[in-house]
């Protein structure tokens, strides 16, 4: 399936609309139908990521004298002729199918070949309705995740939260430098998506005896799922790990409705209130601009209430909790190739949580 349907209701991220086809691997269609695509994602290392200064690899431009071009200027394209008639047998097109347990020795060679060269594969879907965006990769992830590899002294050993994981991108790579991730989503296909996309990048955490462990968390819920009959449920064990140890909570690109923005501060709250430490809480975003007819003007509502949310945070004072609300500084290397919109990296805060 090389072609991309869309709807009135379709949204796209732009790391993939920005992306070669060729870097588009379709596996399978998904428990409700939608074609799963496989990406890979090369960590740039040393001066591939440290020296750009932030910004993304720049292509060499054409030397203009070598360009042929007609009398007019214009470019000149030399076409293969056409021939009436050919020799060569006709070609049909062919569907291969493989079951997505399954690998060939060749393929499984090429899977450790990638993990040897810090390539991070995700399993993901495109252009789809806004109820599954986190089926997407997002540029905060990637921002999240270039912060990361760039602290990883303050996250080495912690025990560390993701709310709204989606795909898992910035979960895998915080296991690459912490002891215990919990990565968490709502959906049965959305978290055996990530559960997935776990497996396929075990060989960059399991070396450091890192682990993730993908949960079920409903922030319109008020409790953990413990039903034991359901997949992704939490243990006593893990709700008590989680209270007694986490010290930082991060997500990306979740604030894009308002209800489910109410829900991530209400979560947030409760979250630190059992907290046995106290916590850091890091939010990638992109100030996304839309035009409106309301407005009859481009405007960023999702992202004004997020900022709202935050103000009322930091005003809050229930005498058992401190909230401090601070940017963060984008000046960290870039470690994944994507755009560095202005939009995100202004945006990106974090919250610091005391008792």
């Amino acid at each position: 399936m090389d072609q991309v349907t869309f709807r009135s209701d379709t949204v796209l991220s732009d790391v993939h609309l920005l992306l070669p086809n060729a870097c588009h691997l379709m596996k399978r269609l998904n428990s409700v139908g939608q074609p799963v695509f496989t990406s890979k994602f090369r960590i740039l290392r040393d001066c591939d990521g440290k020296e750009s200064g932030g910004e993304s690899p720049v292509l060499e431009s054409t030397d203009a004298s070598n360009v042929p071009c007609d009398e007019d200027g214009d470019l000149e394209v030399v076409r293969r002729p056409r021939c009436s008639s050919s020799n060569r047998d006709a070609v049909c097109p062919i569907i291969l199918s493989q079951s997505a347990a399954t690998l060939t020795d060749e393929e499984e060679d090429s899977d450790e070949e990638d993990g040897a060269r810090d390539v991070i594969k995700i399993e993901h879907t495109m252009a789809t309705p806004l109820e599954d965006v986190g089926k997407q990769i997002w540029r905060g992830a990637f921002l999240l995740a270039d912060f990361i590899l760039a602290h990883a002294s303050m996250f080495k050993d912690a025990t560390v939260l993701e709310l709204g994981a989606g795909t898992g991108l910035s979960s895998i790579v915080m296991a690459m430098v912490a002891k215990m991730v919990y990565c968490t989503d709502v959906g049965d296909d959305l978290l055996s998506m990530c559960q997935r996309n776990v497996t396929l990048n075990k060989q960059h955490f399991e070396p450091q005896e890192s682990e993730i462990r993908v949960r079920r968390l409903d922030w319109m819920a008020d409790d953990f799922c413990t039903d034991a009959d359901l997949d992704f449920c939490w243990t006593d064990a893990e709700i008590e790990d989680l209270h007694d140890n986490t010290t930082f909570v991060i997500t990306a690109d979740v604030c894009y409705d308002d209800d489910l923005t109410d829900a991530l501060f209400r979560i947030l709250y409760r979250l630190a209130s059992n907290m046995r430490h106290p916590s850091t809480t890091y939010i990638s975003i992109e100030k996304r601009l839309n035009f409106t007819l309301r407005h009859m003007d481009v405007s960023c509502e999702a992202y004004d209430h997020f900022r709202h949310c935050l103000d009322q945070l930091q005003k809050m004072t229930d005498g058992k909790m401190n909230f401090t609300v601070e940017p963060v500084k984008s000046s960290f290397p870039q470690f994944f190739q994507y755009e560095r919109v202005e939009q995100l990296v202004r945006s990106t805060c974090l919250c610091l949580f005391t008792h």
